[in-house]
């Protein structure tokens, strides 16, 4: 993978995630993808998972900023900054973590996403 194929991905993913097309999670990701939303969180496996959390953010209106922090091999980071403008105002920035499979379809997707206001440490006596 080089730089202008992720950014592809990253484009091809922005677009099905803001038409709720969940039929592009077959062209996006492999059939055992693993989905993770957070490092902590139990990842979501495969198609079937990955399309039933896009529908859960149907309907929402966003702007998606994204650019590639690192690629290398069939590994690559991408940095996003995402502005949620209905039904709720939210904004956070987002590392995204992409293992490729051979086909160019994502096998693991890991997010590490923070909003601000929120804390950015495990220790809470320092919040």
């Amino acid at each position: 993978m080089d730089r202008d194929e992720v950014m592809r991905w990253v484009a091809a993913y922005e677009r099905a995630w803001r038409d709720a097309d969940a039929g592009a999670v077959d062209v996006l990701f492999t059939e055992d993808a693993r989905y993770l939303t957070s490092p902590y969180e139990e990842p979501r496996i495969g198609h079937a998972a990955i399309r039933a959390f896009w529908l859960e953010d149907e309907g929402a209106t966003f702007t998606v900023a994204a650019e590639p922090v690192a690629v290398e091999g069939r590994a690559a980071v991408v940095r996003l900054e995402v502005l949620y403008l209905e039904p709720a105002r939210q904004e956070y920035r987002d590392l995204w973590v992409l293992r490729f499979a051979a086909d160019g379809r994502v096998e693991a997707f890991e997010e590490w996403a923070y909003w601000p206001g929120k804390p950015y440490t495990a220790d809470s006596s320092a919040t």
